[in-house]
């Protein structure tokens, strides 16, 4: 029988951009940046059991490739409290470029798995050119007016209508030349609406535009 005491775990919830400099990062890779990030940062980790034990690290939803983000969460255990100051201090220290804590908060240990908790994305898409905005609405007008989409990834069909809430047009300003779109997705476990279909649908040309994630929903 052990008799070593049982480890006291604390759960931290952080609030996390993705800048330039992490755009072409894929999810894997971020846990990677994450986990040399917690080990510069040199904070008490606690790590899953098992053959290969990794940090008790969990990203609430992937972030498409070629993306940046304002709002990124993740979820972090500690095998000892920190004082919030110092931890958020100790982590932006330690992030490399492109990466820059926001915020943190201790939450309960027993709150349900952060990923099953995402129930809507939010994305901003700016243009680089000029679009007449009476054919940006008609594009706009013809996909909500749909009652289904069909759609192709890796091979399977899907209907991409549902996982659409909300698009709406950003008109041209002083600040920014070009008309944007906001984009409200579904981004549920098994019905994530990505934002490269949506722009594929309105014949909208990848390259031309610039997408960020601006807000996830938690339930």
């Amino acid at each position: 029988m052990n008799g070593s005491a049982p480890e006291t775990l604390h759960r931290y919830r952080i609030v996390y951009a993705r800048g330039e400099e992490l755009r072409y990062v894929g999810h894997l890779d971020m846990q990677t940046v994450w986990e040399r990030t917690l080990r510069r940062a040199r904070v008490p980790i606690a790590f899953s059991q098992g053959f290969n034990p990794r940090p008790r690290f969990h990203i609430a939803a992937a972030l498409p490739l070629g993306f940046t983000s304002l709002c990124e969460i993740a979820d972090l255990w500690l095998i000892e409290e920190m004082p919030i100051p110092n931890l958020l201090e100790r982590l932006q220290k330690a992030s490399p470029p492109g990466l820059s804590i926001q915020s943190i908060m201790e939450v309960p240990l027993d709150w349900p798995a952060l990923q099953t908790q995402v129930l809507q994305a939010e994305y901003r898409v700016d243009f680089f050119n000029d679009l007449p905005l009476d054919d940006l609405q008609q594009k706009v007008q013809g996909i909500l007016s749909q009652a289904s989409l069909s759609r192709v990834w890796r091979n399977k069909s899907y209907d991409l209508r549902p996982l659409i809430h909300a698009i709406e047009i950003i008109p041209p300003s002083s600040l920014k030349p070009f008309p944007s779109l906001r984009m409200l997705l579904s981004a549920r476990e098994g019905a994530t609406g990505r934002p490269e279909e949506v722009l594929s649908t309105l014949g909208i040309d990848a390259t031309e535009v610039r997408v960020e994630r601006t807000r996830l929903l938690l339930n």
